[in-house]
């Protein structure tokens, strides 16, 4: 790694310590920001700052291998080695530690599963899905909440939205968004013949009112009485909200609280981020057009992983993973080992760039 390129990162550093040990508190939203790059580069730095050191280091050992002393001289020669190796192991994790990072990769998390085709198969495999993103945000110390589900009668899923908080939310499971497809025997068969059902997932960075200014006159708020599994009605009061953001034709629901003002809560936090990844998508797009390439297209009517219950397995198809580890993966457990294949990959492409 160039050595200018390491002091400049340690020159940027200095001069934004200086300026906040200058700056009043009066600008609160520019101090919040360059608080939040000084914490982000300290890291980085404290890196750079050993690697500096260790480069120093090598420059005086290689000077005492010119000794006459043979033993001084043999004693450089095995130091030098050292350092050296000490110098590459540090090249490579400031390298990975300088990779931009997706500025939405901190933020909380929209999950939407749908069932796709398979009827209840389909339905009973979202659920799947849902409790592996629970059990997987539970083990994560994340805090995971329904915001609007939609179920069939035999505990099957047809749509359900999940909320995800908690640190670097978005950056785990953006991945996530695609096609996922199961192979299994329905409970159901009793020829005990194996069928291919799926489920689509999109993850959505959490927006806040200032990455989307949604106008009340820009809305459109229908109040209907909540329903579960098979059109039962679950609540005998209209408390149910469904918003409709009439220029962009967004929509977004949310039954699961049983009050109304919850309810519409919930569901402008919904639509907010549906917008705001609208947007978020319109300028990679542009980004896409103006490079000329596109590393993956990211489409969520790709087929991105298959849960192959006859032999236990589960594959990603975009890094040719596949583990034996079906149940652990569905349980949440070795979820963690599928995710850190996809961030080391999308990594390593970042680097190729």
């Amino acid at each position: 790694m160039d050595k200018k390129k390491i002091e400049n990162i340690l020159e940027t550093f200095t001069n934004l310590e200086e300026k906040l040990s200058n700056m009043n508190n009066e600008n609160f939203n520019e101090y919040a920001k360059l608080s939040k790059e000084y914490s982000d580069m300290k890291p980085i730095v404290e890196k750079s700052s050993e690697f500096i050191k260790l480069q120093n280091e090598l420059i005086d050992t290689e000077e005492l291998i010119l000794n006459d002393d043979l033993d001084i001289k043999k004693e450089a020669e095995d130091e030098k080695e050292r350092l050296k190796k000490q110098i590459l192991k540090l090249e490579d994790e400031l390298k990975m530690m300088l990779i931009p990072k997706d500025e939405s990769d901190e933020r909380n998390a929209i999950v939407e599963i749908r069932a796709g085709t398979g009827g209840e198969e389909a339905a009973l495999f979202a659920a799947d899905l849902l409790r592996m993103y629970a059990k997987y945000s539970e083990l994560k110390g994340w805090k995971s909440e329904i915001m609007d589900i939609s179920q069939t009668d035999h505990d099957g899923v047809k749509e359900v939205v999940l909320n995800i908080s908690g640190k670097d939310v978005f950056g785990n499971l953006k991945f996530e968004s695609g096609t996922h497809r199961v192979q299994r025997v329905p409970q159901t068969e009793s020829g005990g013949r194996v069928h291919t059902s799926a489920a689509t997932v999109a993850v959505l960075p959490e927006a806040n009112d200032i990455d989307v200014d949604v106008q009340d006159k820009d809305l459109r708020v229908d109040i209907f009485r909540a329903s579960g599994p098979g059109g039962q009605s679950v609540n005998t009061t209209d408390s149910a909200v469904r918003i409709t953001h009439i220029p962009t034709g967004v929509v977004a629901q949310c039954q699961d609280e049983k009050s109304q003002h919850k309810n519409k809560a919930k569901a402008l936090k919904v639509l907010r981020s549906r917008i705001f990844e609208i947007e978020t998508k319109r300028k990679e797009d542009e980004r896409a057009l103006d490079r000329k390439t596109q590393v993956g297209s990211g489409d969520r009517s790709e087929r991105i992983r298959t849960y192959n219950f006859p032999q236990g397995r589960v594959t990603d198809h975009r890094i040719s993973l596949t583990l034996y580890k079906l149940d652990q993966i569905l349980n949440g457990e070795y979820l963690e080992d599928v995710i850190s294949g996809l961030i080391a990959d999308a990594n390593m492409k970042k680097l190729a760039e």
